[in-house]
C-alpha cells in the first residue's frame, strides 16, 4: 500500500492559505458510511483548523460513490460562491467486476467535472481491497485521507484564485 509509511493527516498549516473567506462543498457517499464519515471528519477538522467557518462547509449525502458525480455537478449548479468541492467515497473490491466499473466511472466523472467546472473538484474516494485498508486510511493507523483531500482543496482554491 502506498500509504504504508505515510501519515495522511500530517500537514503544515503555515504553508496553506487561510480558509476564513472560503466556502467548500463536500459530497459524501452513504455506502460504507463508517469510512466515509471518518473521511468527512478529517476534511472538516483540517478545514476548520485552517480557518474555514463551519457555516461555510456544505455537506450533501448521496447513496453511493457512483452518485458522487451527479451530486457534485448539482452542487456546482446550485450553490453560489463555492470555492471547491470534495467528493468522498469508499469502494471495496469484491468478487465481481462491479469494483472496476464503479472506480473507473467515478474517476472519469470527477476528471470531467474538473475539465468543465470553474472550481476544483477534489477526489477523495478510497479504492481498497478490504475494509481494514479503508479504516486504516480514514482515521486509523495511516491517518486520514480526508485531511489530505482538505489540504489539496485549499491549495487548489489558492491556485484558482491566483490564475
Amino acid at each position: 500500500m502506498a500509504t504504508a509509511n505515510k501519515n495522511l493527516s500530517e500537514y503544515s498549516k503555515d504553508l496553506l492559505p487561510n480558509a476564513k473567506e472560503f466556502k467548500v462543498g463536500v459530497v459524501v457517499s452513504e455506502w460504507n458510511d463508517q469510512v466515509t464519515n471518518g473521511l468527512f471528519n478529517g476534511v472538516q477538522e483540517a478545514l476548520v483548523d485552517c480557518g474555514l467557518l463551519e457555516e461555510n462547509l456544505v455537506r450533501w449525502n448521496v447513496p453511493g460513490s457512483f452518485e458522487l458525480i451527479y451530486g457534485a455537478k448539482k452542487m456546482i449548479e446550485s450553490i453560489e460562491d463555492l470555492d471547491a468541492i470534495i467528493v468522498i467515497g469508499c469502494v471495496i473490491k469484491g468478487e465481481t467486476m462491479h469494483f472496476e466499473f464503479v472506480c473507473e466511472g467515478v474517476t472519469h466523472g470527477i476528471k470531467d467535472l474538473n475539465l468543465i467546472a470553474d472550481i476544483p473538484v477534489i477526489f477523495c474516494v478510497l479504492t481498497d481491497n478490504n475494509m481494514e485498508q479503508s479504516i486504516a486510511r480514514s482515521g486509523g493507523v495511516h491517518g486520514n485521507k480526508g485531511t489530505e483531500a482538505a489540504v489539496a482543496a485549499l491549495k487548489m482554491i489558492e491556485l484558482n484564485k491566483r490564475y
